[in-house]
């Protein structure tokens, strides 16, 4: 039986990318009580890492949130391996995204937008979250984004 939140990705036509395995030492996710805490996701694609570079560096702000919208997809992918259904998770309680830019870039909040549009598509009311927008000056492999999310669960 497919439950309202797989039915609601189908109707977005979106797939969930595979959860991604971690790059060193530290688990994908921990379940805590009533809280589940997903560790940072990256831009990955068929390929590899995806969307690599700065924002105010060569990358665009539309690039920045399809970056935050992949790493979304991962964290999404990461509470499926995690609870099973996703209809168990009653809220998006926050994300933390991290932005790879220049000194000078100050619209982190925009490009993390491509995350948080995303968990609100996906979850509707329950995917209305709090959140912070970080400038750093690198990520892993470069990439231009990297989220990391804490969801409510049953």
């Amino acid at each position: 039986m497919t439950g309202q939140t797989d039915a609601r990705l189908a109707e977005l036509g979106i797939d969930l990318p595979e959860a991604p395995m971690p790059a060193a030492n530290y688990v994908p996710f921990v379940r805590t009580g009533n809280q589940l805490y997903v560790s940072g996701q990256l831009p990955m694609g068929a390929k590899g890492p995806e969307f690599i570079g700065r924002l105010g560096g060569g990358l665009s702000i539309a690039e920045g949130q399809k970056a935050a919208r992949l790493c979304a997809l991962a964290l999404i992918a990461q509470a499926k391996a995690a609870v099973g259904d996703l209809d168990s998770i009653t809220r998006v309680v926050k994300l933390t995204g991290f932005v790879n830019s220049t000194p000078d870039f100050t619209d982190q909040p925009k490009v993390i937008n491509g995350a948080s549009d995303l968990m609100a598509e996906v979850f509707q009311d329950r995917g209305r979250h709090a959140r912070a927008a970080v400038g750093v000056a690198a990520l892993p492999f470069g990439v231009a984004v990297e989220v990391e999310a804490v969801f409510e669960v049953e």
